[in-house]
């Protein structure tokens, strides 16, 4: 699935039906005690960011969606009934908080009283339109500090629909998105065929997951390994969190600036393939991604040490994979590049660190932080900058994603870090970045970009070539 936003996800004109959660399941909501399992740590750091943001006078849309194509005349009823079976299939998507003082408490619905209200937006002739409309709808209502924070919507027309999903990020994660479309697809399919579209089995419950996390965080203390490994990579920071080590053309203490969006292809199924081979005795494309960052960042901005926060999902257990839930921790990695000019000593670099580093993703940060009494007030939507990678081939229905006009979305609008993703998909390798919006940044990330292309052909065609001779 390739990631990008709403505006560079091949939108097409259409008439709109949005559907919402009921009215009486809003209603429901308000009535329902309050639910003893807590937020997880990622949740609640979420949550307080974006109040603090909205307090300082800005509103900074952060929520993730997908899209995806269903082909033929479209049974709207069948939809709507496979959505909401989908929707209560995952306990988060029915789950949201209250204020109680500087306290967030938890409450649930059972699945019974979650329904869905549809509406017709009307016709939508113009792409552009259609594209501010949906953005602004998604901005409005996949908001993090209210409740209800999702929305699905459908863009009918005679050969098909276009389905357009989007939730608060508190809710989900990439992978989460990535599961979307094959689940949506069978559930529609099933109702069409007249089976009963929330008959299969039960999936565990990210809430669940949540209490469980916490429950570890909370029993660590200042002393632990943990944050003693936090507390040093910190320091060698400057006492803050790593941003992407190259100019970005900001102003110390400015306001927190708009992004852009850059994402296209950046390697094909080839390359791909064979990048991952020469990789693969070192741990495979995660560790050359890093480790080709880390030599083009000393490159463009002369940094002797490249220091970063993997993320890693936290479904360290087969029970929680098909979980629609935000299961990802970080992992702070330090790769000496300074005198560095041989591509497998990075590698070997990277390995070892990602290897000693990577049982902290699963201690949540906002826990770490906590306990070290630094003052992190959050004043951006992102803590850090990220390279982050997927191979999402394995994913059920990525053999489909290319038919389905499958996206991830994801929202672009304010902020001072780097994020870059990178999907091995069937086709190939795809990246995705959202960045500062100024002329500074874009010259870097493009140049960024372009050796990075360069570093991944060069691996794989110096690796092909041997393998032929």
């Amino acid at each position: 699935m390739r990631i990008t936003d709403i505006q560079r996800c091949e939108v097409r004109p259409g008439r709109l039906v949005e559907w919402t959660l009921s009215p009486a399941t809003v209603a429901a909501a308000t009535a329902v005690p309050e639910d003893t399992r807590p937020p997880a740590y990622i949740q609640e750091s979420h949550i307080r960011t974006a109040k603090c943001v909205r307090e300082d006078g800005l509103f900074v849309p952060t929520w993730l969606g997908t899209a995806f194509d269903i082909p033929g005349a479209v049974d709207l009823d069948v939809l709507q009934e496979a959505l909401r079976a989908w929707t209560v299939r995952h306990e988060t998507l029915r789950s949201g908080f209250r204020w109680a003082g500087d306290e967030l408490r938890r409450f649930t619905l059972d699945a019974a009283d979650v329904s869905l209200h549809r509406e017709d937006a009307g016709d939508f002739p113009d792409t552009d339109g259609l594209v501010r409309h949906l953005q602004g709808r998604f901005d409005s209502v996949a908001d993090a500090l209210r409740w209800p924070n999702l929305i699905y919507t459908a863009v009918v027309r005679p050969d098909g629909v276009s389905v357009y999903m989007a939730f608060d990020h508190s809710n989900v994660d990439a992978y989460s998105l990535h599961r979307i479309p094959a689940e949506v697809h069978e559930l529609y399919t099933a109702g069409l065929a007249g089976a009963a579209p929330d008959s299969r089995d039960p999936v565990a419950s990210y809430i669940d997951f949540c209490q469980i996390e916490r429950a570890d965080a909370d029993g660590i203390d200042a002393r632990h390994a943990v944050v003693d490994r936090w507390r040093e990579f910190i320091r060698r920071c400057d006492g803050t969190l790593p941003g992407f080590p190259v100019d970005l053309g900001l102003e110390p203490g400015g306001a927190l600036p708009r992004q852009r969006m850059l994402c296209e292809p950046l390697a094909d199924a080839t390359e791909a393939a064979a990048f991952e081979a020469y990789c693969r005795p070192y741990g495979g494309s995660q560790v050359g991604l890093l480790a080709a960052t880390g030599l083009i960042v000393r490159e463009l901005g002369g940094a002797p040490v490249y220091r970063t926060v993997v993320p890693f999902h936290t479904r360290v257990r087969s029970r929680w994979s098909d979980s629609v839930g935000w299961y990802v921790g970080g992992a702070p990695i330090e790769v000496p590049v300074g005198r560095a000019t041989e591509f497998r000593d990075t590698l070997r670099t990277v390995r070892d660190e990602l290897r000693a580093s990577r049982p902290l993703s699963r201690m949540p940060l906002a826990r770490v932080l906590s306990l070290l009494g630094a003052d992190f007030r959050p004043t951006s939507p992102d803590l850090y900058s990220i390279v982050s990678y997927c191979d999402a081939r394995t994913i059920p229905g990525a053999e489909h994603w290319a038919e389905q006009r499958a996206h991830g979305l994801i929202r672009v609008s304010y902020g001072d870090q780097v994020c870059v993703w990178v999907n091995r998909l069937h086709e190939g390798l795809w990246l995705a970045s959202r960045y500062p919006d100024t002329d500074v940044a874009a010259k870097n990330l493009r140049l960024y970009v372009e050796r990075l292309r360069d570093r991944i052909a060069s691996v794989a065609h110096g690796s092909l070539t041997a393998a032929v001779s």
